[in-house]
């Protein structure tokens, strides 16, 4: 029979011990998201995997907000952010520092999530663009590569927060080693 774990056995970290902790190079860039509420969940995400930073661009809601502290559920106390005002100047400031960046778009050169050859001596950021418009054109132009999750059904978009949720898994799992 499976028996669920209690809380105080699943030797979590508090905030402290995450902010000391090694990261997954990966950075998070959200490209004008409508919504606290997947912000909120994107920061979620972004504790789970040990992601580096999360750049909330534009008219991404920011800490502290009531929204999005519904789906945080504290990690915004954890996962370290920054507000840049336009989401170019992020990505474009990401790149300088050597981060190698991707927009998660369906776009007609784009690289199937399964088949990224992440390395093991490469720090990534992945932008995440608007609920309705996506990742703007500007920053797609801007960035190393785009990124796609393959979908089967009718439907040819994802919930951004759940689209992060995947892309976070999949990249920060095969780079775990470097930095966890």
């Amino acid at each position: 029979m499976n028996i669920k774990k209690p809380t105080d056995t699943l030797n979590r970290m508090n905030s402290q011990e995450y902010r000391d902790s090694g990261k997954a190079p990966v950075f998070i860039v959200l490209d004008n998201l409508r919504s606290a509420l997947n912000v909120g969940s994107i920061f979620r995400s972004a504790d789970s995997f040990r992601c580096a930073e999360i750049l909330l661009c534009g008219i991404s809601a920011l800490p502290p907000n009531r929204e999005l502290n519904k789906t945080a559920l504290g990690a915004t106390e954890s996962v370290s952010w920054v507000h840049v005002e336009h989401t170019i100047d992020a990505v474009l400031g990401l790149k300088s520092r050597g981060v190698i960046v991707y927009a998660v778009e369906q776009v007609s050169r784009s690289i199937s999530l399964e088949s990224m050859p992440f390395q093991q001596d490469v720090t990534y950021a992945f932008v995440f663009g608007n609920e309705v418009e996506g990742v703007s054109q500007e920053v797609i132009d801007a960035c190393d590569g785009c990124i796609e999750i393959p979908q089967f059904g009718t439907k040819h978009s994802l919930n951004v927060a759940v689209c992060a949720g995947i892309v976070l898994w999949e990249s920060a799992g095969r780079l775990h080693n470097r930095n966890l």
